[in-house]
């Protein structure tokens, strides 16, 4: 099956520049609705045109060299959810928020990051379940103008003070792509930042011990749907993948994707 591509519309909401580009991942595994607890891991790589840094320092202290020639990720573990938080040049993203009581793991982060919550510009919500959304009051209590985005059909089911913006394919949010990847929930979205070759997938696809596995059945709404959104992220090119649940990809992650693609999700 042809993989789909982004339509040409864009909403340019804010653009990312040229500097470099790093990530906070915040925790996983199943999808689930309770609270986690946060440790740290940061992976700084390389960049084009950012400083240069490839150390790796984990929560227990361990450190090792990692180089992607774009980007770089932090870790805090949740123990059942990832969250992101993108930034550059003292202004920043955030990918889903946790569970319930999830906020002070992402301000730490960010105080990693030499940022703070006046930083955060931007919440964008993968889709609408409570291990994804469960933080949303809280950071939005540290952040009030911060603008939401989410896929249109999950925003009727997300309590949140500030109702989010609907995003879809061609929109492009903090210079992230933003790519409708419906089934395991109608609303789904994932995010591409197609300059640094990542994808942050969602739920839309898993972490499998250093490779991909398709959307979890027992969360998915609809698996066709899901599966051919499976297909669709493997008609996109990135070099690693960060996941809801499962550890990131860190290098050839489109070739596993449409490795999975072609074997039927």
């Amino acid at each position: 099956m042809t993989a789909q591509r982004l339509v040409n519309r864009r909403v340019a909401i804010k653009e990312m520049g040229k500097a470099g580009l790093a990530i906070v991942v915040f925790g996983a595994a199943a999808c689930a609705d309770q609270t986690g607890a946060g440790s740290t891991t940061t992976i700084p790589f390389t960049t084009t045109s950012g400083p240069p840094a490839t150390s790796v320092t984990t929560s227990g202290g361990a450190t090792t060299t990692l180089t992607t020639g774009s980007t770089a990720f932090q870790r805090v573990d949740l123990d059942v959810v990832s969250a992101y938080v993108l930034y550059r040049e003292g202004e920043a993203a955030l990918i889903d928020t946790g569970v319930d009581g999830s906020a002070e793991s992402i301000e730490s982060a960010l105080t990693e990051a030499g940022l703070g919550w006046a930083a955060l510009g931007h919440v964008i919500l993968t889709h609408k379940h409570p291990d994804h959304v469960g933080s949303l009051g809280a950071v939005l209590e540290a952040v009030p103008d911060a603008a939401v985005y989410a896929g249109a059909p999950d925003i009727p089911a997300i309590a949140s003070v500030i109702v989010p913006q609907p995003v879809a394919d061609g929109d492009v949010v903090f210079g992230l792509d933003i790519i409708e990847t419906p089934g395991h929930t109608a609303g789904h979205i994932s995010i591409l930042d197609s300059a640094a070759g990542i994808l942050v997938a969602g739920d839309a696809l898993n972490g499998a011990g250093g490779s991909v596995d398709g959307p979890n059945p027992a969360f998915s709404e609809n698996m066709t749907l899901a599966l051919d959104s499976v297909r669709k992220l493997a008609g996109f090119s990135y070099e690693v993948a960060l996941f809801g649940h499962g550890e990131p990809l860190l290098e050839g992650a489109s070739a596993a994707v449409a490795d999975l693609a072609a074997g039927g999700g």
